[in-house]
């Protein structure tokens, strides 16, 4: 005993030494262990009551044990816990140990919710407890409830339980007794006697057993619960048990119930067997087999019998039940339900049943069950099961009961547009157009049209798929020369209105071919690269729809069905479709107007197939988009293509206004369906000016002599061996070769071939020419650059295997290239009236490209050039005796702005007739000016060793007297000085090997003197 003394000493050292909390509170607390200050304890009729905790006033207190471990913090009013005057205490609990005390104020319920005030004290033990001091206590019969913050099964003592709000209450079965006072062992529960306390409590007719916190009730002998499943109660009573709902005398019998037992009395016709069950026991009537008659059964049934023809059977009179003499006989089911064997089937009767066969096509999901609508036939997908059941380089279509084969673009089924499976295949195109062999005066294209049309005739019945109406289109349009696939095409800007209207003959035929037999309301749609169709069907079972509106490549069509459902017995098709190049071969040639035209719109074509009248009893309106936006001074027109036989082929406004238009659309209204579309008429065009014409080919002639001149002269005179002329001889070469085949190319457009050739050979010539103006301005930015870094120039450009290289290399690489990817792009166009690069696919920007390309690079280099100059001119501009070579530089340099092309920009302000004539001029001179600044003024130009006369001349005239450009051309066309040209000429193949004459200063010459200068300048 005094072990467990001494360590209860130690611990307690042990807590005061470690733990912190204030003085005189954790170390001298009392327990208050009452359960009735539990907050679910209500009772006021204890002996005793109330109670009051003015003794827990300046004290220290633990709640603990059944009543709770702490105050509630909810307002509640009395009487609860034991006391009259509940008190609260809504706080928020410290959760750290402390030397100070944690203060609050607790409230007293008495007649309102905050009636008195407590200040209170809370402190956190050791132990995770806490403890309260309250300073007063102003009210009597007041005391503070508890609660349990945490709780556990045993919180409350046994048979009672902690709610969620910490209140005891008891367990089911058990209840509190007001008078009893709950003690620290136990809440206090006690069983319930449900019988004694509720004596109605099973009901009537049964017996009630009181258990442990319950009862049980069970039924008096000869009763049973209404609801046997559930135990009897005042809810659930118990009933007489009544044996003759068991059916104990059967159904031929009646039952009387008595306590206890029940009563059989048979009906007529049936007699009692004690041993058997039911008691009451049929006479089997059906023993006599013909009873009922054939193909009949008989059923006995309590005191009477039944007849029932066997399935498949039924009586003569139907009114009559089956008999000897109504006998039954075999039903029809295939006529009686058409329906019977399901959809996509075939109904066959047999003797007393039927047979369900799937159409050809279909199947069975489940064979081994015979169909019906619960287990209808499906269709098999061929093209899926037997993927090449069409051929090599098919296209397989499912569709239900069948398939379809049809090829792809560029091909067309061998036999035409039927196809025959395991005999057609899919032939290219240009193979069939190769094996047609047309009469005298007709085309292979034509009659490979006239044959499709010819089937589509002879075949008014077939149903066509989508993908075969689709490669029909494709083909038609392909051999046509126009669409997406033409390879080539031959067809002039008049465009060819017969194919045009054999293809529309087409059409109407092929979307015809496409209807469906049962005419539901049904949209079918084509979509691909060359036709842009949908087809609108609407039978007598559609649905309340009069307008349609249809929509292709951004069109719309809107049309009133009514009238014509009317005229064609409930129902009608329309379709409305774009082909693709369609305005090419119906040329706005084919319009009769003085204007000048232009087809503005895609060609629509609406059609109504198998419907006895196009005429209309309302217009019907297109939405027309146009390809560009509508110049102001631009009026369009709603056209329709008019094809009869007695009048010529044209595009006609009869039948046809515009209802509204805008910079973007139009919306034509119609009194017919027909081929529609947009024609721009912008008045009269410009007749071409024949004095720009002519001054052209002056031009060009003027500047092709002064090339011959420049090539001459790089040809034939002796350089210095710094000069290289390699980029000037073949810019010449090349520019001039360009000019002259320019002069008649124009001439060979009716000439296939010959114009191809010479549209590539442009194309080279053009690209080569920019590409050596190109290395002409890199080369003289070179040597500007060495001019301004006084650096001694051993060879004036670039290699001459460099210079060959890029300057033919590269314009070959790039025809190559273009050739390859569309060899069609040269030629003569539908919109060009020489040979030239085709505008479609954007294929002249092979040639555009590369020449922005390079005269952006020109005038860049030409700055930079100018730019490098400027240190130089600066410098030699303070020496007065260089003066005039000053002049003459920047005179070359300058008109190096022509001769590198960078006039050519002036050629996109061609429509003003100033810049116009300007381009002409300079253009047309870059011979010109290359022979005037690299020959003329060029005193390189070895004059010497071919005739001294001439260079006397050019040194004392040409050089020597002359201040400015005018009085240079004054004084190099003058007689003396062409005379001696002409001499020059004309002995300048028969140059001596050695001449003695003294060479005059020439280009390099200039550039060593610059040098030295410069170099002068330098170190000084």
């Amino acid at each position: 005993m005094n072990f467990y003394a001494l360590t209860l000493l130690l611990g307690s050292f042990s807590i005061i030494a470690h733990c912190v909390f204030p003085p005189g509170s954790c170390d001298s607390y009392v327990n208050i262990t009452e359960p009735s200050r539990n907050i679910a304890f209500t009772s006021s009729s204890f002996s005793g009551y109330s109670h009051d905790d003015g003794g827990l006033s300046r004290q220290w207190s633990r709640f603990t044990g059944i009543g709770g471990d702490r105050i509630m913090q909810s307002c509640h009013s009395g009487p609860r816990g034991g006391f009259q005057y509940p008190i609260r205490f809504q706080f928020n609990y410290p959760t750290e140990e402390s030397l100070t005390a944690s203060t609050g104020t607790a409230y007293v319920h008495a007649g309102v919710c905050d009636s008195h005030s407590i200040a209170m004290e809370v402190v956190l033990c050791p132990g995770s407890f806490y403890i309260f001091k309250p300073a007063n206590h102003p009210q009597s019969s007041s005391g503070f409830i508890t609660y349990h913050f945490s709780c556990r099964n045993d919180s409350c003592g046994p048979l009672a339980q902690c709610n969620g709000d910490g209140g005891c209450t008891c367990v089911s079965g058990y209840e509190l007794i007001p008078t009893h006072l709950p003690t620290n062992e136990s809440y206090g529960c006690t069983d319930i006697d449900e019988c004694t306390a509720n004596a109605g409590v099973c009901g009537s007719n049964s017996d009630c057993n009181n258990t442990i916190g319950a009862y049980a009730c069970s039924c008096l002998l000869g009763y049973i619960a209404t609801n046997p499943k559930e135990p009897p109660g005042s809810e659930n009573a118990c009933v007489d048990i009544d044996e003759c709902l068991e059916n104990v005398c059967g159904d031929d019998g009646s039952c009387m119930n008595l306590p206890g037992s029940y009563q059989c009395q048979c009906k007529d016709g049936y007699q009692i067997m004690t041993n058997a069950t039911p008691i009451c026991q049929d006479i089997d009537e059906c023993s006599d087999s013909s009873l009922c008659g054939p193909h009949s059964e008989c059923s006995n049934t309590p005191g009477l019998y039944i007849c029932a023809c066997q399935t498949g059977f039924s009586p003569t009179d139907q009114e009559l039940p089956p008999s000897d003499e109504n006998i039954c006989l075999d039903i029809d089911e295939c006529d009686e339900d058409a329906s019977v064997c399901g959809p996509d089937s075939n109904c066959t009767n047999s003797v007393g049943s039927y047979v369900c066969t799937c159409l050809h096509g279909y199947r069975l999901n489940n064979p081994e069950v015979i169909a019906s609508n619960a287990n209808p036939c499906t269709d098999i997908d061929e093209c899926i099961e037997e993927a090449d059941i069409c051929g090599y380089q098919t296209l397989c279509a499912n569709a239900p009961g069948t398939f379809y084969c049809s090829c792809p673009d560029g091909f067309y089924p061998s036999t035409g547009i039927l196809w025959i499976v395991g005999v057609s295949f899919c032939q290219n195109l240009q193979d069939i157009l190769n094996e047609i062999k047309p009469p005298v005066g007709q085309t292979k294209e034509r009659m490979f049209l006239d044959n499709m049309d010819q089937q589509l005739l002879n075949n008014t019945n077939i149903s066509l798929p989508v993908p075969t109406v689709a490669n029909s289109f494709s083909a038609s349009m392909e051999v046509s020369g126009v669409g997406p696939r033409a390879k080539k095409t031959e067809l002039s800007i008049d465009g060819d209105g017969e194919t045009g209207s054999k293809i529309l003959a087409i059409s109407d035929r092929l979307v015809s071919a496409m209807l469906s037999p049962d005419r539901n309301e049904t949209k079918t749609t084509i979509n691909t690269s060359t036709v842009a169709l949908i087809l609108e069907t609407i039978g007598p079972a559609s649905s309340d729809q009069t307008d349609s509106h249809l929509f292709v490549n951004g069109h719309m069509m809107d049309l009133n069905l009514e009238s014509l459902m009317q005229n064609n017995n409930g129902s009608a098709a329309v379709a409305f479709m774009s082909l693709t190049g369609m305005e090419h071969l119906l040329s706005h040639r084919y319009f009769e107007t003085e204007n000048k035209t232009e087809m503005y719109s895609d060609v629509i074509t609406a059609v109504l197939p198998s419907v006895n009248t196009t005429n209309l009893t309302q217009p019907v309106n297109f939405t027309i988009q146009h390809k560009r936006v509508l110049p102001e001074s631009g009026l369009v027109t709603c056209v329709y293509w008019k094809d009869e036989s007695d009048e010529t082929m044209r595009w006609s406004v009869d039948g046809c206004w515009i209802a509204h238009t805008n910079e973007n659309f139009t919306v034509c209204s119609c009194s017919h369906l027909s081929t529609f579309a947009l024609i721009l008429q912008v008045g009269k065009p410009p007749p071409e000016d024949p004095f720009l014409e002519w001054l052209n080919r002056m031009c060009v002639i003027v500047g092709l002599f002064f090339f011959a001149l420049s090539i001459l002269t790089f040809l034939l005179c002796s350089w210095n061996p710094k000069i290289n002329n390699t980029a000037r001889l073949h810019l010449c070469l090349n520019m001039a070769s360009t000019h002259l085949l320019l002069l008649w190319n124009d001439r060979y457009v009716e000439h296939e071939l010959a114009c191809t050739v010479i549209a590539g050979l442009l194309h080279f010539l053009v690209v080569a020419s920019f590409v050596w103006m190109l290395l002409e301005a890199l080369q003289l930015h070179l040597l500007v650059r060495k001019l301004s870094r006084v650096q001694v120039i051993q060879r004036d450009g670039l290699p001459k295997l460099l210079l060959y290289s890029i300057g033919y290399g590269v314009p070959f690489v790039i025809v190559g290239v273009s050739a390859l990817v569309y060899s069609d792009g040269y030629g003569a166009s539908a919109n060009l009236k020489d040979c030239w690069l085709s505008h479609k696919r954007n294929f002249n920007w092979a040639a555009s490209g590369p020449v922005i390309t390079i005269l952006a690079l020109n005038v860049i280099l030409f700055c930079a050039t100018l730019w490098s100059l400027r240190p130089t001119l600066a410098g030699m501009r303070s020496d007065v005796s260089q003066t005039r070579d000053t002049r003459l530089i920047i005179f070359k340099i300058v008109a190096q702005f022509v001769i590198l092309g960078c006039t050519w920009i002036i050629g996109l302000y061609q429509s003003n007739l100033f810049f116009h004539v300007l381009f002409i001029l300079l253009n047309s001179q870059q011979g010109t000016f290359l022979y005037i600044v690299h020959c003329v003024l060029n005193k390189e130009v070895g004059l010497a060793s071919a005739n001294p006369s001439v260079c006397k001349m050019f040194g004392e005239v040409g050089y020597r007297k002359m201040d400015g450009w005018i009085e240079f051309l004054f004084y190099f066309f003058s007689p003396q000085v062409r005379e001696e040209y002409r001499k020059w000429l004309t002995c300048s193949f028969n140059k001596k090997p050695n001449g003695s004459e003294k060479d005059e200063q020439s280009v390099s010459e200039d550039i060593d003197k610059a040098e030295e200068d410069i170099s002068h300048s330098v170190k000084n």
